[in-house]
């Protein structure tokens, strides 16, 4: 299988280096990379530009006219890629040295999968491993007390668990992901989890194949938690969306992110795209979930929930309306 990257920057130079190092050293080469950049008013260009002389054969360069920002550069530079298989990029990660070969092997051995996403590593600006929980983490918490899920309802009924910085997917699929709609918070990566999930063709490798930077500067956090067993047991009540046995304060928090979840897909069922049933149906059945988690609630907590009910009112929490 022949491999692409899409690699978006902008003002990237501090560790775009150290990326395209890695990508390169890799132990199964990949034949392509889509490099574009989104006007960028530092040393990246140039950077570019000394890896194109040293790679011409395998960068491929784009300077953006125009700011297109993150999801429309990954929307060009996936629509650029011409192989079967495309990684995307983030300027400012590391990669695993076996990420493409084990990433390739899982997609002809899976020939069912279109997406494949990965576990990876906390750094920091210097490059220093940090041991934390990850979202990435969610699905083998489930698989770890026997909890049967689904990466679609997780994503689509709780939050997104998928980063593009991990992901790959085959380029048959660019007809059905591109392209990306543009929502405030909502980014390209969900959207090609949310599609491929929906056809049970996405998968997230417990393996830690990337090294995910934290700094001041990125577009997207909120993906590492402290390593405690608190951490742990709230994360798997957060996504164990179904299961009412759990905490008054899990609950209410529960309840708060399916609201968030449920706002989220009505926004997504009115942006024009063909899959306006999807996210129809998604609401409904998020409500049922929050109708009979509320109906928990107030089962077992009785007095705090009279009280809940009333302070959420006032404040405007928890409520199903826009």
């Amino acid at each position: 299988m022949k491999t692409s990257v899409a690699l978006c920057t902008y003002n990237g130079e501090k560790y775009l280096r150290e990326q395209l190092d890695s990508i390169f050293n890799q132990t199964v080469s990949v034949d392509e990379i889509v490099i574009c950049d989104d006007k960028s008013s530092d040393g990246t260009q140039d950077i570019i530009e000394q890896y194109c002389s040293k790679f011409p054969n395998i960068i491929k360069f784009y300077s953006n006219d125009i700011n297109l920002r993150s999801v429309k550069n990954f929307e060009k530079a996936i629509s650029l890629c011409e192989n079967e298989i495309i990684f995307l990029s983030d300027q400012d990660d590391i990669w695993h040295l076996e990420k493409v070969k084990h990433f390739v092997e899982y997609f002809e051995n899976y020939p069912n999968i279109d997406v494949v996403a990965s576990n990876g590593y906390c750094v920091d600006d210097n490059s220093k491993v940090h041991d934390k929980f990850a979202v990435w983490d969610i699905p083998q918490f489930l698989t770890e007390r026997g909890v049967a899920f689904n990466y679609y309802k997780i994503i689509c009924y709780v939050s997104n668990i998928a980063t593009g910085a991990s992901m790959a997917f085959r380029k048959s699929i660019c007809n059905e992901i591109l392209p990306f709609p543009i929502m405030k918070d909502f980014h390209h990566d969900e959207w090609i989890a949310i599609l491929s999930s929906k056809r049970n063709a996405f998968v997230m490798l417990p393996e830690k194949y990337f090294y995910y930077r934290i700094h001041e500067n990125q577009q997207v956090g909120g993906v590492f938690f402290d390593k405690t067993t608190k951490v742990k047991s709230d994360l798997f009540d957060y996504f164990n969306y179904d299961d009412g046995n759990i905490s008054f304060v899990n609950l209410k928090k529960r309840i708060k992110k399916m609201i968030e979840a449920f706002k989220r897909n009505e926004k997504l069922s009115k942006l024009d795209t063909k899959y306006e049933s999807f996210f129809k149906n998604n609401k409904t059945e998020i409500i049922s979930i929050i109708l009979v988690l509320k109906l928990t609630m107030k089962k077992k907590y009785p007095i705090l929930t009279f009280c809940l009910n009333i302070t959420d009112k006032i404040l405007g929490k928890r409520q199903l309306k826009e």
